[in-house]
């Protein structure tokens, strides 16, 4: 195997290693977010990155929190 081929191979894992961080993490959220709204809703209008972090920070952070 070529190193270019075994620097590929290595990027792409990382590539895929950072996807799953970012998924898990849920910062891909807005991009799930545009994906989701362009298959189900392609006619309404997206909100903005700022607009959709601010509505997901109330859902996350209103209401009781609490452990019991």
């Amino acid at each position: 195997m070529s190193e270019a081929a075994k620097a590929c191979g290595v990027k792409g894992r990382v590539r895929l290693a950072w996807e799953f961080i970012r998924e898990l993490s849920t910062d891909d959220a807005y991009e799930r977010y545009l994906a989701h709204h362009q298959a189900a809703h392609p006619n309404a209008p997206v909100l903005s990155r700022r607009a959709f972090f601010e509505i997901e920070q109330g859902r996350k952070w209103s209401g009781i929190k609490r452990c019991c």
